[in-house]
């Protein structure tokens, strides 16, 4: 691996397991380090022994409480000396069904902790530390907020807000700190398990590439995004799908 992220640091929310591990492996094993949040401490600490004593801390805490993004974000700094990179990663998805059915309860905590943290998470990296060194911030969306989803709809239009988001921070915070997204189909991850166990042949069947992806697929783009080459990005959401919206399909 290169060394692109050598003396950088990196917080990645809801990074305990899957796409978010993926993206801390990835910054670590281009020499960078890592702050990883969740709400598990059991599974932080297997996380943080994977990633490598040294290269990576971990801060227990729910993604949409404040304190908590203010804490991880001087853990940063404390321990690795900068928070240069933020991936707002961890989402929720409490119904499954039509928009006709969800509850007002899971709707609201849908919107805090996959729209309202991502923001604050801003402001806390922002204040903590983008706002006099610069930085970069990349946004896990998804496709099912750019074309609307069967079934998980209102997880879908939580993500076209995060989208909006991204946008709206790369026009207020550049030129030193860049803002973009990232739109994954169907990853196989525990977070996804109800789009495709006991049926990933059938789902993966319609992706052009025959598969679903793997939390590395997204890690690749994300750190891609975050590092210099990617200097003249802004505000962008890279759709990250095996080919999927291509046939038509989510």
């Amino acid at each position: 691996m290169t060394g692109r992220f050598e003396g950088r640091t990196v917080i990645v929310t809801g990074a305990s397991r899957g796409i978010g591990l993926g993206i801390a492996q990835r910054v670590v094993d281009e020499g960078g380090k890592a702050v990883i949040t969740a709400r598990k401490e059991e599974e932080l600490v297997a996380a943080v022994k994977e990633l490598g004593e040294g290269n990576a801390v971990y801060s227990v805490g729910k993604a949409d409480d404040a304190a908590h993004q203010e804490a991880t974000v001087k853990l940063a700094v404390d321990t690795f000396g900068s928070a240069d990179f933020l991936v707002n990663n961890a989402a929720v998805n409490p119904h499954f069904g039509d928009l006709t059915t969800i509850g007002l309860d899971a709707a609201r905590k849908m919107l805090d902790v996959n729209v309202t943290a991502p923001l604050f998470w801003a402001q806390a990296a922002y204040q903590g530390w983008m706002k006099e060194h610069g930085g970069g911030v990349v946004n896990i969306a998804s496709v099912a907020g750019l074309r609307p989803p069967p079934m998980i709809g209102w997880y879908g239009v939580s993500k076209r807000a995060l989208i909006g988001l991204t946008e709206q921070l790369a026009m207020e915070l550049g030129p030193g700190i860049r803002v973009n997204a990232v739109a994954p189909a169907v990853v196989k991850t525990k977070f996804a398990s109800a789009l495709y166990e006991g049926k990933e042949e059938e789902v993966s069947a319609v992706y052009p590439l025959k598969r679903l992806g793997v939390p590395a697929d997204i890690a690749s783009v994300v750190t891609f995004l975050l590092s210099d080459d990617s200097s003249w990005m802004t505000g962008q959401t890279l759709t990250v799908d095996g080919g999927v919206m291509l046939a038509g399909q989510l």
